[in-house]
């Protein structure tokens, strides 16, 4: 049974969040033969003033 854990930016809507985990829940069925009652989806929303990349801040990138 598969977990997949996304981290994102905030700012999707829920149309694309559930286009996304039926994509990732497709792909495990096809890839790992999983079962789809079987894979998990957590998403977790991060704003851009709490994710850094190279010692700067997304918030602040230009």
């Amino acid at each position: 049974m598969p977990t997949i854990r996304v981290e994102m930016f905030e700012g999707r809507t829920p149309e694309q969040k559930k286009n996304l985990v039926q994509a990732l829940t497709q792909a495990c069925v096809e890839t790992l033969g999983s079962k789809a009652e079987s894979v998990d989806v957590i998403l977790f929303d991060i704003k851009k003033t709490d994710w850094a990349t190279g010692g700067e801040l997304w918030s602040e990138k230009k």
